[in-house]
């Protein structure tokens, strides 16, 4: 399988299973990809981990085999393809986190931009090379990837192609750790400063942050209090307060 859907405790997590090939992105991987993302949307998991098979990639970018030669209609589907699955990531009801070991180019970095969090090894590799072959990239990474580091970041590395190393990648907020020892236990770790809270809670949180990006200030400070208001009204939140004021560990049941 191209695509590997398991479990550790509680989370879930997809691997991505072509390591002879970088784990690049075929149109039949990202197919498969789509239908384990739906499958995740329907687990009792309290996060997502994606990663990649083998010790050099967590995903080189697109089968470049299977883009020559196709009609322009094809590339247009292809690319609607990529961002209709990358999408369902972020649709999640609970966060998702990158995990970034080895390269990731083209539609790897844009999978893993579609994810909550980013964390890499120290010899991971990332960047949007597609002007190299006169292309822009296609599945999100234009949209994405300036929302993650800005505009002029972004259009730099879109514009010239040119590869980022994990601490540069660190430094300007594309990933938010570069971990070290064994790539997917970090990941669990990581994900476990997060996933103890209240999923409802926790969802309201990602939706406010996400709709400042897009909201005139005014506007994003009535949605903040709406979240918030909502975010009181839930029994996670009177657990909260009552475990503080009691100095005891919250029990959230995600309601």
């Amino acid at each position: 399988m191209s695509i590997e859907l398991t479990r550790i405790d509680e989370f879930a997590l997809i691997t991505l299973n072509r390591p002879d090939a970088l784990n690049a992105l075929s149109f039949a991987l990202i197919a498969d990809l789509g239908r384990a993302l739906d499958e995740v949307a329907q687990s009792d998991a309290r996060a997502l981990l994606i990663t990649g098979a083998g010790p050099k990639a967590f995903c080189a970018g697109a089968d470049i085999t299977e883009l020559t030669g196709r009609p322009l209609v094809e590339h247009k589907r292809g690319a609607e393809l990529g961002q209709a699955v990358f999408s369902k990531i972020g649709r999640l009801p609970f966060p998702s986190v990158a995990i970034i070991n080895g390269y990731a180019f083209g539609g790897g970095l844009e999978m893993a931009l579609a994810c909550t969090f980013r964390i890499a090894t120290p010899n991971a590799k990332m960047g949007l090379p597609e002007i190299k072959l006169g292309l822009i990239p296609g599945y999100g990474g234009t949209q994405r990837l300036p929302r993650a580091v800005g505009e002029a970041r972004a259009m730099e590395m879109i514009l010239t192609g040119r590869t980022l190393d994990a601490e540069e990648a660190h430094r300007i907020g594309l990933v938010q750790r570069i971990v070290q020892g064994e790539a997917l236990a970090a990941g669990v770790a990581y994900a476990r400063e997060f996933s103890g809270y209240s999923l409802p809670v926790l969802g309201f949180a990602r939706e406010a942050v996400s709709r400042a990006l897009d909201t005139p200030l005014h506007e994003g400070f009535k949605i903040e209090a709406d979240l918030s208001t909502l975010a009181f009204q839930t029994k996670d939140a009177a657990e909260g307060m009552a475990a503080f004021v009691q100095k005891r560990k919250a029990k959230f049941d995600d309601e």
